[in-house]
């Protein structure tokens, strides 16, 4: 048997077992915003931005696609969604310290700013997702205000 024939033999009975073996689901039940939404107050354009946006990525439920009961796109998006969650994690807001909450304001303007987030990937395919100027503007400005509600506390010192 040629050596190409037996690696993609091996390939394939990876891929198969792959299917066996998935990444465990982000799908927390009930309200899992509900710190980050009496904190930061988003009115109902800027709670749909964020549903649209960012919950997937950045909160304790992602609702997935079809195509993520196929391995290796499983893995691919469960490693977005736990990377996603590192440096941002919404259903966690309770525990950020005031000065946590206000750095990572800024760090939402920044890359909303910047056209980093959502990412590419993300928007590829779901297309409520790509924020346009408008949407990109409410977004840093309700940012801002969070923003300057954290700073006139004193607290961040």
């Amino acid at each position: 048997m040629k050596i190409a024939k037996k690696i993609a033999i091996a390939l394939l009975v990876i891929l198969v077992a792959m299917q066996f073996y998935r990444p465990e689901k982000n799908t927390a039940s009930g309200d899992y915003i509900t710190a980050f939404k009496a904190d930061t107050k988003p009115d109902a354009q800027i709670t749909q931005i964020l549903e649209n946006a960012c919950y997937d990525c950045h909160s304790d439920h992602t609702e997935y696609p079809w195509y993520n009961n196929i391995a290796p796109v499983s893995y691919w998006i469960d490693h977005h969604v736990e990377e996603g969650k590192e440096h941002l994690d919404f259903s966690d807001w309770e525990n950020y310290s005031l000065k946590k909450k206000d750095h990572k304001m800024d760090e939402l303007i920044e890359e909303v700013e910047e056209g980093e987030m959502p990412l590419n990937e993300y928007t590829w395919t779901h297309g409520d997702a790509r924020l346009t100027e408008e949407q990109k503007h409410l977004l840093m400005e309700w940012a801002k205000k969070v923003r300057e509600g954290y700073q006139a506390t004193g607290e961040l010192e």
